[in-house]
């Protein structure tokens, strides 16, 4: 016997093309689902994950083998015939406190492996010097054999130290007595739970010496039913007894075989890596879903264009057109029909006061539901909050955005005020004629002489002046009507463009985004759960 040295074998050939990218896989869908799911959930399979990396940076020469049992069960006493050494206590009590022992086969040791299991030096011992090898030692090289603490001890800590092994070993040799073989305890804390685990698991049942030579096959055939009934049909059974070496020479052919095949380490990461994979599948599911489209956006841009008063204020915004127009540049005798009440009022006037938050808030509900239809609880409930539970931030930004974007469509033309100017100038030629050709009218009937008219161009100065002005202000105005009329259609589709991409800004920035976001996320945590359980 000598203590275990440095030491171990080659890591895990091609371990990356197979178990390896699973156990990736299952890393990638934690992470994608950290903040939409139950830590609770996502921390189990979180840890086996980075226990399940770490092995396989390790050897893979080695097989990791748990023994585990009741007290009395013969464990211990199992342990040292295997080992051919008085390693263990034998009793009710172990004498190393809450630690496990263990033993390795063969010349290169495995203390990093053991290291990674947390244990202590004192307690690793190595068959690997040749004065300690037979060559039945030579057929358990690579197996690291560990003593478990009693599963039903006295002491908290040993069930502390058991669970905690049990995650590390690749194979499981669990040690029934014929007294308590049906012990509820073992059964529904570790087998039953442990059903999906059949193929890295043994079950030995021990001291079989006490059982009738002629009652050792149906006991043999008893634990086989129970066993069956737990979902671990095909579990490989041994009777043994540790006293008189009964079965030893089958347990050891069943380590051996194990160990050459170099398959338990894998059988036991893919079993623990579909089981993590499973339990957070059961909870947030793996649905695959409709996602977002085209038209999912573009109903919600109309819903909230719609919650804004775009419509309106987009006719707003044509009828102010021309009636602004018409105000300063019709003829200035008209204007005042112009000025009669709007309908819809100024839209520069209290435009934010359009909007109708609980219209825009129940689009942005519609919009989740719609996102989040397929999906199951959790990343059901992610979807909603990252859309209708900003609702807050995004009602007072489509308001600010509409309203700027509303008087920025607003501006005076220049022609305007020019023509304006033209029309006052015809309005006061026309005042200026006809004042002169009625202050003419009635000085001659007031018996005074006509003053000498004025001419221009072989016309009288004050009737070119007063139809000319008419002429001119009438003309000018109904042309003016006609491309106001015309600015006015161009002016509020160009508005519509720009009030709606101020629209689609704000929804993509606030709610489509961040949905986007975790429909992408819902994707990654999908594939690779899915690549998990493969």
């Amino acid at each position: 016997m000598t203590i275990l040295g440095s030491g171990g074998g080659p890591t895990f050939s091609g371990a990356r093309s197979d178990v390896g990218l699973r156990v990736d896989a299952l890393a990638a869908a934690v992470d994608a689902s950290r903040g939409r799911i139950d830590d609770a959930v996502l921390d189990p399979a979180a840890e086996l994950a980075a226990r399940a990396s770490e092995r396989l940076t390790l050897s893979g020469e080695h097989t990791i083998v748990a023994l585990a049992g009741a007290t009395g069960s013969g464990k211990s006493s199992l342990f040292n015939r295997l080992t051919d050494l008085d390693l263990a206590g034998v009793g009710v009590r172990r004498p190393t406190t809450s630690w496990a022992l263990a033993c390795a086969w063969g010349p290169d040791g495995a203390q990093e492996l053991l290291e990674w299991m947390g244990i202590p030096p004192r307690h690793q011992v190595s068959r690997k010097s040749m004065l300690d090898r037979s060559a039945e030692d030579e057929r358990l090289d690579g197996l690291v054999l560990l003593d478990l603490p009693d599963h039903d001890s006295t002491e908290v800590e040993h069930h502390i130290e058991m669970d905690r092994l049990v995650k590390y070993a690749d194979a499981l040799v669990w040690v029934l007595d014929p007294q308590k073989y049906a012990d509820a305890a073992i059964h529904d804390r570790y087998l039953r739970p442990l059903a999906g685990y059949r193929d890295v698991t043994i079950v030995v049942l021990n001291q079989i010496d006490r059982i009738d030579y002629t009652e050792r096959a149906s006991a043999l055939e008893d634990v086989r039913r129970i066993l069956d009934d737990e979902g671990l049909e095909g579990v490989t059974l041994i009777g043994t007894s540790a006293s008189r070496g009964d079965g030893l020479d089958e347990l050891k052919r069943e380590l051996a075989s194990r160990i050459r095949a170099k398959q338990s380490a894998r059988d036991r990461l893919e079993s623990d890596v579909d089981a993590a994979a499973v339990s957070v599948a059961e909870v947030a599911g793996t649905s695959e879903i409709p996602g977002l489209t085209d038209v999912d956006r573009e109903h919600l841009d109309a819903a909230l264009a719609d919650a804004a008063g775009i419509p309106q204020l987009v006719r707003a915004i044509k009828d102010n057109t021309r009636r602004r127009g018409g105000r300063l540049t019709g003829w200035p005798v008209t204007r005042w029909l112009l000025r009669r009440p709007q309908p819809l009022g100024d839209p520069a006037d209290g435009t934010s006061s359009r909007l109708q938050h609980s219209q825009a808030e129940a689009a942005i509900r519609e919009f989740a539901e719609t996102a989040s239809v397929g999906l199951d609880g959790p990343w059901r409930d992610a979807v909603r909050r990252a859309s209708a539970g900003r609702t807050d931030a995004t009602v007072p930004a489509l308001d600010r955005a509409v309203s700027s974007a509303g008087v920025a469509a607003l501006g005076t033309p220049v022609w305007w005020h020019v023509v304006n100017v033209v029309q006052w100038a015809a309005f006061f030629a026309v005042i200026a004629g006809a004042s002169w050709l009625g202050g003419s009218e009635v000085s001659y009937r007031a018996g005074y002489s006509r003053p000498p008219a004025m001419m221009v161009a072989g016309y009288s100065l004050p009737v070119l002046l007063a139809v000319g002005g008419l002429v001119i202000g009438i003309g000018l105005g109904a042309l003016s009507a006609v491309i106001n009329r015309i600015a006015g259609i161009r002016r509020s589709q160009h508005a519509e463009r720009v009030l709606r991409s101020a629209v689609d800004q704000v929804a993509e920035q606030h709610i489509i985004a961040p949905v986007r976001a975790e429909l992408d996320a819902y994707d990654r945590y999908r594939s690779n759960i899915i690549r998990a359980r493969a």
